[in-house]
């Protein structure tokens, strides 16, 4: 029906639509050349497909053809019948000017900025000497995707013909196969192809398209196909941002070249000049306000909080068999553990030889679960019936939690779920693309860093608004755009706690400059200074150097005598020792000199002993490590022994600390190498293939964790999850010391659910796995939930833009009023019932499977206590009822 209405739309506007520039037979080539640059900002290219950004344009278009367009040709002719003469420059600066903010996707940015034009833009501030500036600072990138058209090619006497009609754009920055597959043949031979996106690893089948065309009689090679394939492919691409505010932009962009248009020339000023400059101005702002308008409709949905849907749990055997192990019972009887169990196979956790009867063993001690399958992964997506009963048995759900997996394009994840988890994670760690040339994002622009440098930005600016005071960002960076990041990143996070070369690569990997590449960096930074770095774990070679031991633990025996120089306010750490070569030493009667700041002996050195003072080879004065009341205190800390002099000193015992080391800025594990432990560890996991490339070590990625204090009960984020090695490092830090850090994944690749979710299920299972499948290793009990959310592509597609009559009120400016005011947009969720004048909600005629609760917890910023059938409990204690469910609280999801 969507579809059917836009073509209708398409149709008519082409049919009511003038001849391009062809309004009145003098029109003259500048007038004509601005009108059809204007048609173009509004309508932009002409793409095929399912997408809801088509269906905005479309709604653009009608409004441009039918609404804006003859209003804004009568008011440029009415400010033009005083000066006549004027008509022709003012054409050719308008086109001059908004010709080169505007992209062939409709973004309004910096798209043209030749030298020559003296293109401005505002970089200075009050407050800062040192400024970082990109062209695309003010956008949102969305993604980059192809124009689709429908295609005809022609190769080696065979005819092609690439149907896109169906063919649902990317909803977000995904990189994503295109996918062939075959349709029909034609009556005169053409070979017709479906063409749609990868999902679920889902690739082009070239030896069915070869069948197929058998079948149809068609001798095709499979060099022609995919040279064929080659072409449609080639179809441009473009970059889409949304500008956050278009309206200053361009206002701020218009006056500066304006000034710089009237000043480089104009020596005389005529009123008529005058008058001719504001009416420029006056119809370039016109233009401006009503642009904006369908760009802030954008920002809105861009910013609006999202729908959770398609949400699941997974739990481990063992957080139900304690509590009900009547319901395991249950679970292992239920129509859906077939299914369970093939999963499970398909995953490596169990094998042919599994048996549900071995699941649970009966001994003295009653009904208990076999060891062998304690942490085997319920997920309830099989048991639906039985999901609330599961959620149940907790008394406070989200706290009973251990992560959440969230399956979306992560700057709308970080803004929906800020309300929740705003103020609550202690430690960020991110690896997001180096865009290098491995892992390039394929920009279209000529932009490519100040387009990465939006995309982190975006990001980043939300980021900061979850950590806790003390809450510290790891980004994960090599030197491609470090020094652009190091800039971005002081912008919101301005604390540096440090930098940490790692040691990545030990091998090297050859560059075309000739140098091998070791290395990348941690960058360690916090929004307050409260933030402080956390220890690291010592390494074998650390704990070595504490040898000896006692009833308080290891130690080393280190010499009393301090270095650094003798300060001034050090002087009450400069005393005198008596000490007999036996070992036996002792702290004189002493009194402290005012004027000379420093102990006076007492008493003399008694017979065999001698006067030991923090004096260094060259005779230096140096300090002792402890003032002389702790020496005093702690005397059994302290022996005395020859040092490699042959002199008698005093040496104290340095304990290990328990809180490990400091991180220092050279990182050089063996265990950090990627390709020895990131990539190795995902071929344990998966088998050979290992389904993701340059994977993290887990190892780098704790270590990470670590000196970003992520102490045990705390929540770490990673909204650039990956493979989920993040997930892996947290569950890893819990099976090691039995404490409850929890994680958010964010990932909205397609590898979302072939490599995220199958690998936290998998090791949470085993923490040995070999060639894809489990071994004897250490499972660990576990609660997580995963869910998708509605994505901005999806907004788009679902909103109702009728396109309402523009300009019917004569008493409001007509280019600024709200020309979405009377749209439905997603307002077929509420049925208004006058009578009884109440509104009533219902949700399933926006999507399936929406989690009202998790919508409403992410919504309202508070976590779930308890959900039922009839209504979700929040941790205050307050209760929304599912069957009767306030309009109120939903309407930021369906009006913006």
């Amino acid at each position: 029906m969507a579809k059917d209405r836009r073509i209708k739309q398409r149709n008519q506007t082409k049919a009511n639509r003038p001849p391009r520039g062809g309004r009145r037979a003098s029109t003259s080539v500048k007038e004509k050349r601005f009108y059809d640059s204007l048609r173009d900002i509004f309508v932009g290219a002409e793409v095929e497909g399912e997408s809801g950004y088509i269906n905005l344009m479309a709604i653009k278009s009608r409004y441009y053809e039918d609404g804006v367009f003859p209003k804004l040709k009568q008011d440029t002719e009415k400010a033009l019948e005083q000066f006549p003469e004027f008509r022709e420059e003012l054409f050719d600066k308008l086109y001059t000017f908004f010709h080169r903010y505007f992209s062939e996707s409709g973004s309004i940015y910096f798209s043209f900025t030749p030298l020559h034009q003296n293109v401005y833009e505002k970089v200075y501030t009050d407050d800062k000497d040192v400024m970082l500036f990109w062209k695309t600072h003010m956008l949102y990138y969305v993604k980059t995707d192809r124009l689709f058209r429908n295609l005809e090619a022609e190769l080696d006497g065979s005819k092609f013909f690439f149907d896109v009609s169906t063919l649902e754009h990317k909803r977000a920055m995904e990189k994503r196969e295109i996918v062939h597959e075959f349709k029909t043949k034609r009556k005169d031979g053409t070979l017709v192809f479906n063409v749609s996106y990868s999902e679920r690893g889902r690739k082009t089948r070239m030896d069915k398209i070869l069948r197929e065309c058998r079948k149809q009689g068609v001798a095709v090679s499979e060099d022609t196909l995919e040279r064929a394939f080659r072409v449609f492919a080639k179809q441009s691409e473009v970059d889409y941002f949304i500008n956050k505010d278009a309206k200053a932009f361009l206002r701020e962009q218009f006056n500066l070249w304006l000034y710089q248009y009237v000043f480089s020339g104009e020596s005389e000023w005529r009123e008529t000049r005058i008058k001719q400059l504001q009416a420029l101005k006056d119809i370039a702002f016109k233009i401006i306000d009503f642009i904006s308008q369908f760009e802030d409709e954008l920002v809105r949905i861009w910013n609006k909080p999202k729908f959770v849907l398609n949400s699941n749990y997974v739990i481990t055997l063992d957080r139900t068999a304690e509590r009900d192990m009547g319901l395991v019972e249950r679970l292992l009887r239920h129509e859906g553990f077939k299914s369970q169990v093939e999963e499970w196979r398909q995953l490596g956790i169990v094998g042919d030889s599994f048996r549900k009867e071995d699941v649970v063993e009966s001994n003295l001690m009653g009904k208990q679960l076999n060891d062998k399958y304690r942490h085997l992964p319920i997920d309830t997506r099989y048991f639906k019936d039985f999901e609330l009963e599961i959620l149940g048995l907790f008394e406070n759900l989200d706290e009973a939690l251990d992560g959440w997996l969230i399956k979306s394009e992560n700057y709308q994840a970080m803004n929906t779920l800020l309300s929740k988890f705003g103020n609550k994670i202690k430690s960020i760690y991110i690896d997001p693309p180096y865009n290098s040339d491995t892992t390039e994002i394929h920009y279209v622009n000529k932009y490519k860093h100040s387009s990465w440098l939006t995309l982190l930005e975006n990001r980043l600016s939300i980021a900061k608004e979850y950590l806790k005071d003390d809450g510290i960002l790891c980004i994960a960076i090599d030197d491609n755009e470090y020094h652009r990041l190091i800039h971005v990143v002081s912008k919101h996070f301005p604390e540096n706690l440090g930098v940490a070369v790692v040691r990545s690569n030990p091998a090297g990997r050859s560059t075309p400059k000739g140098f091998s590449l070791n290395h990348e960096y941690a960058v360690f930074c916090a929004k307050t200074a409260n933030a402080s770095a956390g220890r690291l774990e010592r390494s074998s070679k650390q704990k070595a150097r504490y040898k000896e031991e006692d009833e308080r633990g290891r130690f080393e025996w280190v010499n009393f005598r301090k270095h650094g120089g003798l300060r001034e306010e050090a002087r009450s750490m400069f005393y005198p020792i008596y000490a007999t070569s036996s070992g036996l030493s002792r702290i004189p009667k002493m009194t402290w000199d005012k004027e000379k700041k420093e102990w006076i002996a007492l008493e003399q050195p008694r017979e065999g002993e001698e006067v030991l003072l923090p004096i260094d080879e060259q005779g230096q004065e140096r300090r002792w490590k402890w003032t002389s009341e702790r020496f005093r205190e702690n005397k059994q800390e302290a022996k005395v022994d020859s040092d490699r002099h042959g002199q008698l000193a005093i040496y104290i015992k340095s304990r290990m600390p328990e809180e490990g080391v400091t991180p220092h800025t050279w990182w050089d594990k063996k265990e950090y190498s990627a390709t020895d432990h990131g990539t190795r560890t995902l071929k344990d996991l998966f088998g050979e293939h290992g389904l993701f490339s340059y994977p993290k070590s887990v190892d780098l990625v704790k270590d990470c964790l670590r000196a970003a204090a992520l102490d045990p009960s705390c929540i770490a984020l990673d909204f650039f999850a990956g493979s989920g090695t993040t997930g892996h490092a947290v569950i890893n830090f819990n099976r090691d010391d039995g404490e409850h850090r929890k994680y958010i994944l964010v990932e909205m690749a397609d590898y979302f659910d072939t490599v995220l979710l199958p690998r936290i299920k998998k090791v949470v299972f085993s923490d040995e796995w070999k060639a894809g499948k489990a071994q004897n290793g250490q499972g660990c009990s576990h609660f997580f939930k995963y869910y998708q959310l509605e994505q901005y592509e999806d907004t788009l597609r679902k909103a109702k833009y009728e396109g309402a009559d523009l300009f019917e009120d004569p008493y409001r400016d007509p280019y600024n009023q709200y020309v979405f005011l009377r749209d439905l947009k997603m307002l077929e969720a509420l049925e208004v019932d006058l009578e009884q004048g109440e509104v009533k909600v219902d949700l399933s005629k926006l999507y399936d499977n929406i989690d009202i609760a998790e919508t409403l917890s992410n919504l309202r910023g508070k976590w779930i206590k308890k959900i039922t059938p009839d209504f979700v409990e929040f941790e205050d204690g307050e209760k929304v009822d599912f069957k009767n469910l306030d309009y109120r609280l939903i309407k930021p999801l369906i009006w913006w």
